[in-house]
């Protein structure tokens, strides 16, 4: 009998590979017949860690090229971190499955909060983490961060704290090293972060069928919900913007925040729902509610 073999593209980083080996071993578990060979995708945000994502272009950085390889056939699937995503999936293709979240809360290294001296500088390459510690924290200084995990890490010594999410550290076995993990309320996650995203052919029915075998629905949802706030506002990465999704009795919960780039300003709505389009209605809200000003600062 012939094993059944597929080609699956990710990125070229520890936690890159560790993703795309997650997902294979649960594809073996419905097929322990198929082998799944890893292909490699160095991409722009890999090779400019000397610019900000947002300066490069936001989440496109990480997933277009990565995408690219199945519209060419390199690849039959790809594996995102679900946040590296543009709201606005890639022509032809299709999220197929999106397995169980991960830990969605950022965390910090080097100190807690409360423990960071006035003025500490933390290093963070997102705008939406300043946004949120600004409003704890208006005394801290703040400073760019790229480059994989351990690379982050090394450069934890060289600030008082750095920020990352929590569940990179936990799957790379590093989660020691982690001082506070920032409660959701406190520190509103990026939109599916935690989570990954398998995405493949939108025509391709076999491997579809295949994928959908790993999706874990609660996950699916709120995913989904949060994604629909983050394509209402028209954004990515670039904005100082987080929302967080969870489910209980068949409802869906959604906090959300949008803030100012340059300063603690925010605005933020928490709503109740049952589908995707709750994202879409918080967007609005906030946006009505004086977000648009503050993207206009």
């Amino acid at each position: 009998m012939t094993r059944r073999r597929l080609r699956a593209a990710t990125r070229g980083s520890p936690l890159a590979r560790w993703q795309v080996e997650h997902v294979a071993g649960l594809l073996r578990r419905l097929d322990p017949e198929l082998d799944v060979d890893v292909v490699i995708v160095d991409t722009q945000g890999d090779r400019r860690l000397d610019v900000p994502i947002w300066e490069l272009g936001g989440k496109g950085v990480f997933a277009t090229e990565v995408q690219t390889a199945i519209a060419d056939g390199r690849a039959d699937f790809a594996v995102h971190s679900a946040k590296d995503l543009p709201s606005v999936g890639g022509p032809g293709l299709v999220i197929a499955a999106v397995p169980e979240r991960g830990d969605p809360r950022d965390a910090l290294v080097g100190s807690t909060l409360a423990a960071l001296p006035d003025g500490a500088e933390v290093a963070t390459g997102s705008l939406r983490r300043q946004a949120e510690l600004r409003r704890h924290r208006p005394d801290l200084r703040f400073v760019g961060l790229r480059g994989n995990m351990h690379a982050r890490l090394a450069k934890a010594a060289d600030h008082d704290a750095v920020v990352v999410a929590a569940t990179a550290l936990d799957r790379l076995s590093l989660a020691g090293h982690i001082a506070e993990r920032l409660s959701v309320e406190d520190m509103v996650p990026q939109v599916a972060q935690g989570a990954l995203a398998v995405e493949c052919q939108e025509d391709d029915d076999d491997l579809r069928s295949l994928l959908a075998g790993i999706e874990h629905p609660s996950t699916r949802r709120c995913v989904d919900v949060e994604r629909a706030f983050l394509a209402e506002l028209g954004g990515d990465c670039s904005l100082p913007a987080g929302a967080h999704a969870v489910t209980s009795g068949g409802q869906l919960t959604l906090h959300a925040f949008l803030a100012a780039a340059d300063g603690p300003d925010s605005v933020r709505h928490s709503a109740t729902g049952t589908g995707a389009e709750l994202g879409t209605e918080v967007a609005r809200h906030l946006l009505e509610s004086g977000g648009r000003a503050l993207l206009r600062r």
